[in-house]
C-alpha cells in the first residue's frame, strides 16, 4: 500500500506545471506549491533562459577570470518590527544568505524602497540604522539603490528589495540538483522560530514568550564548512545549501529531492523544535517542518562529512544546534519522506495554500 502511494505521489509531482489560474492569490507567494507552478508555469514561459531554468536561490555564472553569484528577494513582512529583527534586518541577512548558499563570499547589495506617503521619518531612520548594522555584520556594502513614494493606501507602511552579487572563490557546485544517494541531510538549527515570532507579534496568538526571529547571516557558517571540508580534502562532498525560509524545511526537501531525482528520508525525533514553537504550532494546527525559518540552513553533504561538518557548525554561535536529521536514498525518486515518532512512515509534500502570508 505504501509502495503504491509512493509511486502515485511521484508521478503526480513529475508531472509538468501548467498554470491555469486567472487571478494571483496570496498562495503565490507562499513559497509552495502555487508558487512553483507560477513560476515554472508562467515566468519560465517568458524568460526562459538556462541560468533561470535551474530554479536556485541565486544565479552563477562566469565573468572574465571570475564567478559570481546574483541574487534578488523582496520584503513585504508585517509587522514591519518584531522581536529579534525588522524589515531591514531581514532583508540585508535575506539576501546575503541567498548568496552565501551558492559557496559565495557577498560583497555589494543594492537595496530599493518603496514607501507610503505619511510613513513615519523615525521608523526609517531605525530601519536603516538596522540595515547598517546587517551589512556590517555580513562584510558587505550597500553601493546602490533607488527610492519610490506611494500615496498612502498605496502600500503598506514600506517594502524593500534588495539584490546582491558575489564571488565565489573555490571550485564548489552547490546545487538542488546535486544530492546523491547516500549523502546526510544537515540541519542548522531549531525550525519555525522566525514564522512563530511573526505569529506572535501580529497578536493572532494570545501568548508570552522570550522566542525571537532566528533572522542572522549565515556565510561565516558556511565558510567554516568549506574550510572544514577543505581541510580534509573533501571539497566535492558539499552537495547543497538552502536555506528553508517561506515553505519551510519540509518544502526545501521537496525542491531538493525533485531537482536531484531522489528520496530524502528524516526522522522526527531528530527534527529540533522549540517547545514555545511547538506549543504555537499545536494552537493553529500547523506543522513547524512548514513554518518559515530566516537564519537556517540545509546542507546535502557526503556521509563521511557529515559529523565533522556537525561539529563544526556547533562552535559557530548560528550553528549550536546543529545535527543530522536524515538521508538521500535513490528511490522513490521526487519523495521526502519522514519516520514518525510513532513508529510510522508518511509522505512529506510540498506547502499547499499559504499558511501565513507576509512572513518575510
Amino acid at each position: 500500500m505504501t509502495s503504491t502511494l509512493f509511486q502515485r505521489v511521484e508521478r503526480a509531482r513529475r508531472r509538468k506545471h501548467k498554470f491555469t489560474e486567472t487571478h494571483i492569490t496570496l498562495a503565490h507567494g507562499s513559497g509552495g506549491r502555487a508558487m512553483h507552478e507560477l513560476i515554472e508555469g508562467l515566468f519560465l514561459e517568458y524568460f526562459h533562459n538556462p541560468l533561470l531554468d535551474r530554479l536556485e536561490d541565486q544565479a552563477v555564472f562566469d565573468v572574465a577570470a571570475a564567478r559570481l553569484a546574483y541574487t534578488t528577494d523582496s520584503y513585504v513582512v508585517s509587522p514591519i518590527f518584531f522581536p529579534g529583527g525588522d524589515i531591514g534586518k531581514l532583508a540585508i541577512n535575506g539576501t546575503v544568505n541567498d548568496l552565501a548558499m551558492s559557496g559565495a563570499r557577498p560583497l555589494y547589495l543594492s537595496a530599493g524602497f518603496i514607501l507610503e506617503e505619511g510613513f513615519p521619518i523615525d521608523d526609517l531612520k531605525k530601519i536603516l540604522a538596522s540595515m547598517r548594522n546587517a551589512a556590517g555584520e555580513s562584510g558587505v556594502k550597500v553601493v546602490t539603490g533607488d527610492t519610490k513614494v506611494v500615496q498612502k493606501g498605496g502600500a503598506d507602511q514600506i517594502f524593500i528589495n534588495t539584490s546582491g552579487i558575489g564571488v565565489i572563490e573555490s571550485s564548489l557546485n552547490l546545487s538542488a540538483a546535486s544530492a546523491q544517494p547516500g549523502d546526510k541531510v544537515l540541519l542548522s538549527g531549531t525550525l519555525g522560530d522566525h514564522g512563530t515570532t511573526i505569529m506572535i507579534a501580529r497578536g493572532e496568538l494570545e501568548l508570552e514568550t522570550d522566542i525571537e526571529s532566528d533572522c542572522a547571516p549565515l556565510q561565516s557558517l558556511v565558510t567554516g564548512m568549506i574550510n572544514e571540508a577543505e581541510r580534509r580534502d573533501a571539497l566535492s562532498g558539499l552537495h547543497c545549501f538552502r536555506d528553508p525560509t517561506r515553505g519551510g524545511v519540509a518544502t526545501t526537501l521537496n525542491e531538493i529531492a525533485l531537482s536531484s531525482e531522489v528520496c530524502i528520508e528524516i526522522e522526527e525525533g531528530r527534527v529540533p523544535v522549540r517547545e514555545e514553537v511547538k506549543g504555537a504550532c499545536e494552537i493553529l494546527g500547523l506543522d513547524p517542518l512548514y513554518v518559515a525559518n530566516e537564519g537556517k540552513l540545509v546542507a546535502i553533504v557526503s556521509a563521511d562529512l557529515a559529523e565533522p561538518l556537525v561539529a563544526r557548525m556547533r562552535q559557530h554561535p548560528y550553528g549550536v544546534d546543529a545535527c543530522i536529521i536524515g538521508e538521500v536514498k535513490i528511490e522513490p525518486g521526487g519523495i521526502v519522506s519522514m519516520h514518525t515518532a510513532f513508529g510510522g512512515t508518511r509522505i512529506v509534500d510540498m506547502l499547499a495554500g499559504e499558511q501565513l502570508p507576509r512572513i518575510c
